[in-house]
């Protein structure tokens, strides 16, 4: 539900332009403040799910963003609607990384890669349903629907997972308000910097980019030297000297920044075709995302028994091909797009589970919530990174058409997954073999 709203609002996105009149500048921040919120309060929300209880945490989680959609679904004016995706942001960034070490808590290390798998199989159902769904929506109801759709969802959620899911604890520090403070404002500040860049800036409004970069990577500078210096930090240094943590989570973030910067710009593409709708684009991305579903649980069992390094690199490798292929076939029909896509979902679909298990694996049982809320960090700012290079290179590439631009975006795209081999063939595999 979390990873489904960030989809599902880009095909409901004109739609709720027209309704508001508002501009394509102001529209944005609707879509960006989720994102943002959610970096903001991610690590702090974690050292509350590790001093309180995860499912707890996560529960608060799902009432809060159930909440949020309500207010979502009713608001009357962009600055309403900004204002309840920020809630929304609140609720969702405790409930993926609190899901997670949930799970890998649960589960025996010999089955996490599968359990992962699965879990990821099903996060990869956002990037299924979302445009498809949201595109659906618009058409027969009214964009408010794909808010108001997540309360029943949300309410059965926190039913069941107070009934089946148990309760564990991680290592219970006091919270330091200061510390929160800093990452709140650099994490908001980086990722906010990140998408400011993909628009067209200049005079004023880059020098406003720069100095809230500046100050935002000063924030994130002290933060960190406070950590070397902290008793009990809220991100121990001492994770960063392992090399599978390290290397899972910068292979992590090359992934990420890879496929987000195609989720910008694919859809657009396959609109440009006559006659095309937000619909039809969803639908023809299921060569792409349909491989989540089917390909990561088998992915996660042969992460248990192949290991993390194999795997990894292999859908690393896999992804980065699809796209580069992609981008031989942008001037031909969508057939010759279907086996790259399907490559890159498959890349996407083996390379994820393993980098999860590999960062999750690296830390001692009682940090595994930590360790979840930072991979979940090097996610989010690969992603943000990922999109601003991939505007980057297609302004820079672009000579009056769209697909010129596009076609040196998916090169961008996927040199900057084939990057990430050079993490992931560092990691140290543990298989466990039946």
């Amino acid at each position: 539900m979390a990873m489904m709203d960030a989809m599902i609002v880009t095909t409901a996105s004109t739609a709720i332009r027209i309704d508001f009149h508002i501009s394509v500048s102001t529209l944005q921040w609707a879509l960006n403040a989720y994102n943002i919120t959610i970096a903001a309060v991610l690590l702090v929300g974690v050292s509350l799910g590790e001093r309180w209880g995860r499912r707890r945490i996560y529960n608060w989680g799902l009432l809060i963003f159930t909440v949020g959609s309500v207010l979502c679904a009713l608001a009357t004016s962009i600055n309403w609607l900004i204002l309840a995706r920020i809630v929304e942001g609140l609720g969702a960034s405790v409930m993926t990384p609190m899901s997670m070490a949930i799970l890998t808590n649960a589960i025996p290390e010999s089955q996490r890669g599968r359990a992962l798998g699965i879990w990821s199989g099903i996060g990869g159902l956002a990037l299924i349903v979302g445009p498809s769904l949201g595109g659906f929506i618009v058409a027969q109801l009214t964009w408010q629907w794909i808010f108001w759709i997540n309360v029943p969802v949300g309410v059965l959620a926190i039913l069941l997972s107070q009934r089946y899911l148990p309760e564990s604890h991680g290592q219970s520090h006091p919270i330091n308000l200061g510390d929160n403070l800093l990452i709140m404002v650099a994490m908001a500040g980086l990722i906010w910097a990140l998408s400011a860049t993909t628009g067209q800036l200049s005079g004023g409004k880059l020098s406003w980019v720069l100095v809230v970069g500046l100050v935002s990577f000063g924030c994130g500078a002290w933060f960190f030297f406070r950590q070397s210096r902290e008793a009990a930090p809220m991100m121990p240094l001492s994770f960063f000297r392992e090399r599978n943590f390290i290397g899972g989570n910068f292979a992590t973030a090359c992934l990420y920044g890879s496929m987000y910067g195609v989720v910008f710009f694919l859809p657009q593409y396959l609109q440009l075709s006559p006659g095309a709708t937000a619909l039809n684009a969803g639908l023809e991305l299921l060569p792409w995302t349909g491989t989540l579903v089917v390909v990561a649980p088998f992915a996660g069992r042969a992460v248990d028994r192949l290991g993390e390094r194999w795997v990894a690199t292999l859908g690393l490798v896999l992804q980065g091909l699809g796209y580069l292929l992609i981008a031989v076939c942008v001037y031909k029909s969508y057939s010759w797009l279907i086996l790259p896509l399907m490559l890159a979902g498959v890349g996407l679909s083996m390379a994820g589970p393993a980098l999860q298990k590999t960062v999750l694996g690296a830390v001692p049982r009682s940090a595994i919530g930590q360790a979840s809320g930072i991979y979940n960090v090097f996610r989010l700012l690969g992603g943000a990174l990922g999109t601003t290079v991939a505007v980057m290179i297609f302004y820079q590439f672009q000579s009056g058409d769209f697909v010129s631009g596009f076609h040196a975006t998916m090169l961008g795209t996927g040199m900057v997954s084939l990057l990430g081999v050079l993490w992931s063939w560092r990691l140290q595999s543990n298989a466990h073999r039946s």
